[in-house]
C-alpha cells in the first residue's frame, strides 16, 4: 500500500471522528432511556395493556415513519438533519423533565414523549449511516473500520453503560436519566456540528417519489435484495431463539434470576470486542465471506446452547454468538454502503430497519410457538438451522 493510499485512510477516519463521538454520547443515553421509560411507566400505572402500550411506543416510530424519514434524510443535508434531531429530541426531554417534577406527567404524556424522541431517532439514525460513505469513502478497510467502531460504540452505549446509568439515575430520583440523556443529545448535536456539510445535490421530487425511488432500487437491485433477506433472516433467528431463552436458563440452566443479566452480558462482551477489532479480523475477507462466517458462527452457537445444557458452556456460546453476530453486522452494513449510492443511503438504510423490526414480531411469536409444542429447546435448533441454512446459500450465491 502507498503511502497515499496509508494518509487517505488516516484522513477519512478522522473526518468520520465527530460522528463517532456523537454517536458514542447519544447512544449512551438511548440506552439509559431504555430502563428508565419501563421503570418511569411502571411508577405511573401497573396496568398491564397499559404499560404494554408504552413498550409498543418504542418500536412504533420506525414502523409509521421510517419511510418518510429516510426519504428526508436523503433530501436534507445530513449534517444539518441530525442537529436538529439531536435538539429536538432534547427539548422533548427538557420538557418531560419539566412535567415530571411539576406532577403532570402521566402515562400518555409519557409515550408521546416516547414516540417524538423515537421520530427523531428514525431520522437521526437514517442520515448517520447514510453519512458514513460520504465521510470516508468506500476503502474496504477504512469502511469496515469506522463501522465497527460505530458498532461498538452502538454496543457499549445500549448494553452496558446507558442501562447501568438509566436505572442508577431513576433509583437517585426518576427524572434524573430523562436529564441526563437531554444533555447527552445536546452534546451529540455539538459534535456533529464539527462534521463537514453533506449534502447530496439531485432534483427535487415529492416524498412519495423518493420512498418509491428506494424501494424499488432495494427490490431492484440484486446484491441489496439479498442482504434485506439476509438481514430478516439473522434477526428473525436470533429473536426465536430468544423468546424463550430465560425459560431454558433459569428452569434448564438454573441460572438464579439474579444471575440472569450476567449470562446475557456474555453475549454484549463477544458483540463489543469482536466489533472493535473488526477490520483486523475480517482484512483478508470480503464482506460477502464475513457474513457467511458470521452466520455459520451464530449457528454453532445456537445448536451447541441447546445440546450443551451447561451454564458455562452456555455462557462461552453466547459470547461466540456476540462476536460472530457482532462481525456480521458490520459486514452487511459495510456491504449494503458500499452497494448503494450516496443520494440513497437514507432510504435504504431505513428500509433495512423496518424490515428488521417488523419481522421480529412474528419471529418472536413463533419462538413461542416451537417452545410450547416442542421444547425449550427446539427455538434454538430451529435457529441454527435457519442460520446453517443462510450461510451455506451466502456461500454459494458468491
Amino acid at each position: 500500500m502507498s503511502t497515499h493510499q496509508v494518509s487517505e485512510r488516516h484522513a477519512g477516519i478522522r473526518r468520520a471522528a465527530p460522528l463517532l463521538a456523537a454517536k458514542a454520547i447519544s447512544v449512551t443515553g438511548d440506552g439509559a432511556l431504555t430502563v428508565a421509560v419501563p421503570l418511569l411507566a411502571a411508577s405511573l400505572t401497573s396496568d398491564p395493556f397499559t404499560l404494554s402500550v408504552v413498550s409498543a411506543a418504542v418500536l412504533l416510530p420506525w414502523l409509521m415513519f421510517g419511510l418518510p424519514a429516510g426519504a428526508l434524510a436523503d433530501r436534507w443535508s445530513r449534517r444539518r438533519t441530525m442537529i436538529v434531531a439531536d435538539l429536538a429530541r432534547a427539548a422533548i426531554l427538557v420538557a418531560l423533565v419539566i412535567l415530571l417534577l411539576t406532577g403532570q406527567a402521566g402515562i400518555g404524556v409519557l409515550v408521546v414523549a416516547v414516540l417524538a424522541i423515537g421520530i427523531g431517532t428514525c431520522l437521526f439514525d437514517a442520515a448517520a449511516q447514510g453519512a458514513i460513505p460520504v465521510l470516508v469513502g468506500r476503502d474496504k478497510a477504512v469502511l469496515t473500520h469506522v463501522n465497527g467502531r460505530f458498532a461498538a460504540y452502538d454496543t457499549i452505549g445500549r448494553s452496558f453503560a446507558g442501562p447501568a446509568l438509566g436505572s442508577a439515575g431513576f433509583a437517585l430520583g426518576r427524572s434524573l436519566p430523562f436529564a441526563a440523556d437531554a444533555l447527552s443529545f445536546l452534546a451529540s448535536a455539538y459534535f456533529v456540528r464539527k462534521l463537514p456539510e453533506l449534502h447530496i445535490q439531485r432534483p427535487r421530487t415529492s416524498i412519495a417519489a423518493d420512498i418509491r425511488e428506494g424501494l424499488r432500487f432495494v427490490t431492484g437491485h440484486r446484491d441489496v435484495r439479498f442482504l434485506i433477506v439476509a438481514a430478516c433472516v439473522n434477526n428473525s433467528a436470533f429473536v426465536c431463539a430468544f423468546a424463550t431463552f430465560v425459560l431454558y436458563a433459569t428452569e434448564v440452566l438454573r441460572v438464579p434470576p439474579a444471575w440472569y443479566g450476567i449470562l446475557i452480558a456474555a453475549s454484549a462482551a463477544g458483540a463489543l470486542a469482536a466489533e472493535w477489532w473488526v477490520e483486523p479480523l475480517t482484512r483478508r475477507l470480503s464482506h460477502w465471506h464475513a457474513l457467511a462466517l458470521s452466520c455459520a458462527g451464530q449457528a454453532i452457537a445456537w445448536a451447541g446452547i441447546a445440546l450443551g445444557g451447561n451454564v458455562w458452556l452456555t455462557a462461552a456460546l453466547l459470547a461466540l454468538f456476540g462476536a460472530t453476530s457482532g462481525i456480521g453486522a458490520v459486514a452487511l452494513m459495510s456491504a449494503r454502503q458500499e452497494a448503494t449510492p450516496d443520494e440513497l443511503l437514507g432510504r435504504v438504510t431505513s428500509v433495512f430497519r423496518i424490515a428488521g423490526t417488523g419481522i421480529t414480531a412474528l419471529a418472536a411469536l413463533l419462538g413461542g410457538a416451537l417452545a410450547t409444542a416442542y421444547g425449550l429447546t427446539t427455538p434454538m435448533y430451529a435457529a441454527a438451522a435457519a442460520l446453517a441454512l443462510l450461510a451455506a446459500l451466502i456461500r454459494l450465491r458468491r
